[in-house]
Formats: C-alpha cells, structure tokens, sequence
C-alpha cells in the first residue's frame, strides 16, 4: 500500500478494521477472518495481529506469511452454470471447472453455495464472505427455485409426502414445495426449498424412487437467473 489515507477531521492516518479487509480480500466472512487474527497466522508490518485490530493504508497485512494486495471493491456475480461442471477451483479428474467459464479477472471469487456437475442453473460468485454467509446458512431462510424433470410419473401419494411431511433422509427430514411446470405433465416439477443440503433434491427423489435426470434453478433469494445465455456471467448488485 503506498497512498496514506487521511482522516478529513482529525487529518490523522485513516483507519479501517482489519477483519472487514482480511474479508474482502480472502473472500471469507469475519467472523472466519477473526479466526485467523486468534490463530496468529495474520500480521501488520510484521507483527501478529490482534482480535479488533485497525490499520491505515501504508501498512503491510499478511496471512501466513504472504502480503495482501492493497483494498480492492466487492464483486457479486451471477454465473448461467451449464452441466458438465464442477463448483470447485481444481478440476476433478477430465471434469472442466466453472472457473474455466470465467474471465480471469474473476477466478478470485468463490462460488455461494453449490450446483454438482449434472445441474444448471444461476450460481451467484462473490468475494463478499458475509454476504456468502447470510445467502447460505439456513436462518436467512433464502429461497431456492428449480425445474425438474423426473425419470416418470410423480405419483400423487408421493407428492403430498414431499410437500406436507417430507421424506426422511440421513441427515433429515426434506420437505419440498412442488408446482407441475406443465399442465398435465407428472414428470416436470417447479421445486421451492430453503434448505440447500448436499444434493437434497435428487436424495430426496431417489429415496421414493425416481431418477432426476434435469436440475436446473431459475432463482436463488432475490436474484432470478433471467436471460442470462447458458456459460454467460453478469454483474449483481448486492440485495
């Protein structure tokens, strides 16, 4: 950092909370960034760092030893994943990665949440980690919509299962929220859920039965995947 910032009042040095920098530039949300700063793996100009510590921009912040860039702006990102890729910045054997999607000047963002590799949908990328947080953690309560198409019929029976008792998983009751997509059509499903457990809706399906052979979501909280073209990214603003 090389510009010294300085406080228009008292025409001090600006200072600025070393957690709310350590979770834009990582990426993670503060309260992982105070994890950091209790474990001593951050410093200021060499120095361990301290829980609730401040600094000013001619300063040098690092973790583990390696220098953070200088302050940079939040990102939000949604992502028109196709199938037949990963959520994940390495590669899985021959399986290309969302990251190879993206332009370069985006790979330092993580990915909210997760869509497996035979899923489509919107898939929102930040570097924002407390908006990472609210977006996943089930309290937040946000909404997830999907389409879904099923390897047969939906029998009633099972429908109102889903719906009004759930189905018991191992690691849960799921209950989900079916609309049919088309009249008439049993195998096409519109899903709702505020859960997002690790593939809960084809678990959720399988455990009855079905086969589901398209997943694809269409919104996650307050951000709807639009006429974003499949592969395509488009800049958000934070809601």
């Amino acid at each position: 950092m090389n510009t010294t910032s300085l406080d228009p009042i008292s025409k001090e040095p600006e200072k600025f909370r070393l957690n709310k920098h350590l979770a834009l530039q990582l990426g993670v949300s503060r309260r992982e960034a105070d994890n950091l700063i209790s474990a001593a793996r951050v410093t200021i100009n060499a120095e361990t760092a301290h829980l609730g510590a401040r600094f000013t921009t001619a300063d040098t912040i690092a973790v583990d030893d390696k220098a953070l860039k200088s302050q940079t702006s939040y990102v939000y990102l949604a992502l028109h994943k196709p199938t037949g890729y990963v959520c994940s910045k390495k590669r899985q054997g021959d399986t290309p990665t969302i990251y190879d999607l993206l332009p370069n000047k985006y790979h330092h963002l993580n990915p909210v949440g997760r869509l497996d590799a035979n899923s489509s949908g919107i898939l929102l990328l930040t570097n924002d980690g407390d908006f990472a947080y609210r977006m996943t953690h089930p309290k937040f309560h946000k909404q997830k919509r999907y389409e879904v198409k099923l390897s047969h019929k939906l029998e009633p029976l099972h429908r109102q299962m889903m719906s009004d008792y759930g189905v018991q998983l191992e690691d849960g009751i799921s209950k989900l929220q079916l609309e049919r997509l088309n009249d008439g059509d049993e195998t096409q499903w519109t899903i709702a859920m505020h859960e997002g457990r690790n593939r809960q809706i084809r678990r959720t399906f399988g455990s009855l039965g079905y086969e589901v052979i398209g997943l694809h979501r269409t919104n996650f909280g307050d951000y709807s995947l639009g006429d974003i073209k499949s592969g395509a990214t488009q800049i958000v603003t934070m809601r």
